[in-house]
């Protein structure tokens, strides 16, 4: 089966094919019929105009499905897993569709099965620091609900406000406080999944600790909806930080700056965050600054410790020599929630300003050793004169997790773009890196993907696709090319 893939940025677009090894039925009108009497009329979306809405996500990949089916309860999630395999159709899941891979796109037609409908915070146990939550509900909402009762959910993806807890899930996705707290997946004690074949199962545990049996939560964590429908959630919990507190430091180039991350943590210092900025991002929000950037190419990091008031005070002023010493020629601080804030609405304009300065934009994740990051920061001019490209360059500077933002407006020259993407994941594989951090293989990335594992990993790893999901009909076409 052959469908066209359309990339579409302004008035550029790209057309080329994705071809599956299997054919599936259609979804004909018989089939529509049966999902409706079976799951509702009500759960059932076909009209053209909102199928629409749900063939993108945050990438500039786009698939129309032929139906939409939103989930109201586990059982209608089983229901359509059982007729997917009777009359064998994929079915995609799909939450916020906030991902930038396209893991969520149906690319083999059929059936996109939304998760949002089922969006309940279950159980808050304050007292063993564990909540249940179901895949729908939105990622700031359990950050928030965590604080509310005095407790703390430490990751925070970007677009926590869009993206749901399932979806973070799926992509074991990160965010600025990985750095200190690790991802998603450290903070799923187990959780409930419809399998492909319909079965529900139940993993994990509600204890800190457990290992009986195989790991089947992490297996499943991180597969982008390969090998389940996560179902519910249930996460660990930590203590709230009494106070937090950040600053923005300003650099004139990107490797002094990244020479202080290394700097930082090397004398005993572990931020909740250390993001960072390079001179191309700043050109873009500069008058978003509360002061004037200096030099041709400065950069800038924003670091944000916590834990008791009075400890991280003494901290923050031994960072702040640190820096110093190292170059920083402007230091801006932010104490006040609302001076935080402040920084971070400036961050969270990079990407949206890219994408709109963009002809052509690629999104990549890479991930090096902290010790690689200034020695690829300072390659990129040589990729950008080589093959026509600007990179933007941001990221969770703390973990080596760098988001190389491609772009070109040469929109006649995009193949070239794309061989100067393959380079640069090239590049960050030479460096003992990796090729995704948390926004996970989907569609996009789903040709690099033996450039980091080798055959036998993948043939493995294809095995256990084929274990879970016999007749293909959960979100094929995924992490694995053609398959």
């Amino acid at each position: 089966m052959c469908q066209v893939l359309a990339v579409v940025k302004s008035t550029l677009c790209i057309n080329f094919t994705v071809t599956s090894m299997r054919q599936y039925s259609p979804v004909t009108n018989e089939i529509k019929n049966v999902i409706s009497e079976r799951l509702g009329a009500d759960s059932v979306i076909s009209s053209p105009e909102a199928l629409s809405e749900y063939s993108g996500d945050a990438s500039t990949l786009s698939f129309t499905p032929e139906l939409v089916v939103v989930a109201k309860s586990v059982s209608d999630i089983q229901v359509l897993m059982e007729l997917a395999n009777r009359y064998h159709f994929p079915v995609t899941p799909r939450g916020g569709g906030s991902g930038l891979a396209g893991a969520c796109l149906p690319s083999n037609g059929g059936v996109v099965l939304s998760t949002v409908g089922l969006n309940r915070i279950t159980l808050i146990d304050s007292k063993n620091f564990i909540m249940k939550v179901e895949p729908g509900v939105i990622s700031q909402q359990v950050r928030d609900a965590a604080a509310a009762k005095g407790l703390f959910y430490p990751p925070d993806p970007a677009g926590m406000d869009l993206s749901t807890i399932g979806g973070n899930a799926a992509t074991d996705a990160g965010g600025p406080a990985c750095v200190k707290y690790g991802t998603t997946r450290d903070y799923i004690l187990g959780l409930e999944a419809v399998l492909p074949s319909g079965q529900l199962i139940r993993t994990g545990v509600q204890t800190r600790k457990g290992v009986v049996g195989y790991d089947l939560s992490n297996l499943i964590v991180g597969s982008e909806g390969t090998l389940g429908v996560i179902t519910s959630l249930t996460l660990k919990l930590l203590p709230k930080p009494a106070a937090t507190t950040g600053i923005m430091c300003v650099f004139n180039d990107m490797v002094a700056a990244m020479n202080c991350v290394a700097t930082i943590m090397g004398n005993g210092h572990l931020p909740s965050a250390i993001e960072f900025l390079d001179h191309k991002c700043l050109s873009l929000i500069g008058e978003l600054l509360p002061f004037s950037l200096p030099g041709e190419k400065p950069s800038i990091l924003i670091i944000e410790i916590d834990g008791p008031k009075n400890q991280i005070k003494e901290e923050m002023e031994a960072i702040c020599s640190l820096v110093t010493d190292l170059g920083a020629i402007e230091l801006i601080r932010a104490e006040s929630e609302k001076e935080r804030s402040e920084i971070w609405a400036v961050r969270r304009q990079v990407s949206l300003r890219i994408h709109d300065y963009a002809g052509l934009y690629i999104p990549e994740d890479i991930v090096v050793p902290l010790t690689a990051i200034a020695e690829l920061v300072d390659a990129l001019p040589y990729y950008e004169k080589k093959y026509g490209i600007e990179v933007f360059a941001f990221g969770h500077a703390g973990d080596g997790n760098i988001h190389l933002n491609i772009t070109t407006q040469d929109t006649e020259n995009v193949e070239l773009a794309h061989e100067g993407t393959r380079a640069l994941l090239e590049l960050t594989l030479q460096l003992q890196g990796t090729i995704s951090g948390e926004h996970g293989i989907g569609i996009a990335k789903a040709e690099y993907l033996p450039m980091e594992l080798t055959e036998e990993s993948i043939t493995l790893q294809k095995g256990i696709k084929k274990l879970f999901d016999p007749n293909m009909v959960l979100n094929p076409g995924k992490i694995f090319k053609n398959f």
